[in-house]
């Protein structure tokens, strides 16, 4: 059972969860360079007819895979991309971590409205450019690994242990030239909670509060993703990306992927293009459009497929169910006596403070415009947040019926796989929604998305128990020197039944880790992808992205996704050598 809480870099605030912050400048606006166009192709023209293997997304996943299968010079490889490509200081600006955070690169869909959130609609935020959502997250963890540097790292205490870290990736894990000084003040409140541990790095696997690297590049300072590591700078007339096209379904003869199609817009004109695949196609759109296009394909439940008026190729119950996503919420406590300097309202209410911050940046990338979303949290147990309770939450989940939580017309099949999960957690949360085409126009229109957020109440236990625990932080851990005042909720608000009706007014179903809708288990249990990650029924068709999760992994889902990334090259490259 785990929770996280990362703890905000602010000297005033106590935040669970992730604290936002948008600043643009002092780094200008984005930049045109029509020259960057000339790497990819310019349109449908210059695709070729046919290529070893088509990959359908150029994000975290997409872009990993093709650079890691073309690295032989000679196996030829086709991305086809539906958003642009994009060159923006908002991608490549490290302060904030959440610059490039919007709808300005990101799908335009909107949740249903959930029911237990109040009927709240929910932006649902996935990258639509080449590098996917890698190039708009908030940069938590990453992999090939550059220590901090060692004043910074003596200066607020941060531990790491290298052997824990690669060195064989583009993506890099940066640390920023800057640290609040006030953080050590909230680290060291932990150890007055019994139970919380201290691991030496963020690697360790193990829960407790530790220290976690950014990704971005150490020496540009500049945000390092999918982009960067496996396209940016590698020159191979065997690699071709193909943007702003939208692929419409996957081409399927004798139950085997021969190819896909995808359309361009050209002004008013709609351009259709097929291409084929000699080897494999390889689906890495996510997890909220892996499954449609699958499900426009003709894979996937048969009653769906049957109302939208799409031929049914092969009938898998399990392709867009599952949907999973990390709720959060926000919680204000001020530290009224506070007094530890700078801290980072100084950025907003110090105007020599911030002179100094931009100088620094503008001279070498150092200070405070060198730090992401913050480089500091605690993953804890439920023993350790509700000692008193977590034991009748448990046996609360053990003696579920999962089933009985999931949409009325769930296949069988998916209901006895509803309880795979088995393990109670916060960043595994328990309600599953579900991802499925809209059936009145299922070609020209976004999924419908709908995260069914707190329908298993064990989730709703969690998170009460979850704002307990941070005010029991604030208010009997040395922290309360400081005379804290609970600002959200107000400080009356501490019953159940309060608290639960809190929650619906302000949890978020997601912090943007969309999961689960291909899933990774056994075909009768509701599965989608067999170990290999190969489509059920279908041959030279494989998923490769988050949407393959099983169950939510307790991290940001990026680094997992690279390492499923990594490990489907090897069992691509397997299978190319058996063929």
């Amino acid at each position: 059972m785990y929770s996280m809480m990362t703890l905000a870099p602010v000297a005033r605030f106590g935040v669970l969860a992730t604290l936002l912050l948008s600043v643009t400048e002092p780094f200008g606006r984005a930049l045109h360079r029509p020259e960057l166009r000339l790497r990819f192709l310019n349109g449908s023209d210059q695709v070729k007819s046919s290529y070893d293997y088509v990959i359908v997304g150029a994000g975290t996943a997409g872009l990993t895979v093709a650079d890691r299968l073309t690295a032989d010079g000679k196996t030829t490889v086709l991305v086809v991309e539906n958003g642009k490509v994009v060159d923006s200081p908002r991608i490549n600006q490290v302060y904030s971590g959440s610059a490039a955070m919007g709808p300005t690169w990101s799908y335009q869909i909107n949740s249903v409205p959930q029911v237990n959130l109040q009927n709240r609609t929910t932006a649902v935020v996935t990258g639509n450019l080449v590098g996917g959502s890698s190039a708009i997250n908030a940069m938590m963890t990453a992999l090939t690994f550059v220590p901090p540097e060692v004043t910074i790292a003596e200066s607020v205490n941060i531990t790491y242990d290298t052997s824990f870290w690669g060195n064989s990736s583009g993506i890099y894990a940066g640390w920023p030239y800057f640290q609040w000084p006030g953080l050590t003040t909230q680290i060291e409140a932990f150890r007055d909670i019994p139970g919380v541990e201290f691991p030496p790095d963020s690697g360790a696997g193990r829960a407790g509060v530790y220290w976690f690297p950014t990704f971005m590049d150490p020496k540009k300072v500049e945000r390092s993703y999918a982009r960067t590591g496996h396209y940016d700078g590698i020159n191979r007339t065997n690699y071709d990306v193909v943007t702003e096209s939208h692929v419409t379904k996957i081409l399927l003869e004798d139950d085997a992927a021969t190819g896909v199609v995808f359309r361009r817009k050209i002004g008013n004109a709609t351009k259709i293009t097929t291409v084929e695949a000699k080897r494999e196609v390889i689906l890495s759109a996510g997890a909220v459009h892996s499954p449609q296009i699958l499900q426009l394909s003709g894979i996937g439940p048969s009653k769906l497929l049957e109302t939208a008026g799409i031929d049914m190729v092969v009938n898998l119950p399990g392709v867009g169910q599952n949907f999973q996503d990390h709720p959060m919420m926000f919680m204000s406590i001020i530290l009224r006596n506070f007094t530890t300097r700078p801290s980072p309202t100084d950025m907003f209410q110090n105007k020599n403070f911030t002179d100094w911050a931009q100088e620094v940046w503008r001279a070498n990338k150092t200070g405070p415009y060198s730090m992401g979303i913050g480089n500091a949290a605690a993953w804890l147990g439920m023993p350790v947040i509700s000692p008193e309770r977590f034991e009748e939450i448990a046996s609360k989940l053990e003696n579920q019926d999962h089933g009985a939580h999931l949409p009325a017309d769930t296949d069988r099949t998916v209901i006895a796989g509803a309880g795979s999960s088995g393990t109670l957690v916060d960043l595994h949360p328990l309600s599953r929604g579900t991802v499925n085409i809209n059936t009145t126009d299922p070609f020209n229109t976004e999924p419908i998305v709908d995260y069914r957020a707190l329908t298993n109440p064990v989730d709703l236990d969690i998170m009460i128990e979850m704002l307990r625990f941070t005010k029991k932080y604030f208010f009997e851990t040395r922290l309360k020197e400081y005379s804290p005042r609970q600002v959200q909720p107000p400080d009356y608000v501490n019953e159940p039944e309060d608290l639960a009706g809190f929650l619906a007014e302000n949890l978020s179903p997601t912090e943007f880790h969309p999961s689960g809708t291909c899933a990774m288990i056994p075909r009768e249990l509701g599965g989608v992808v067999d170990e290999s990650l190969k489509v059920y029924g279908v041959k030279h068709l494989r998923v490769v992205d988050a949407s393959i999760m099983p169950v939510l992994p307790g991290a940001n889902t990026c680094q997992s996704v690279y390492a499923i990334a990594e490990k489907a090259v090897d069992l691509i490259r397997a299978d190319a050598l058996i063929n």
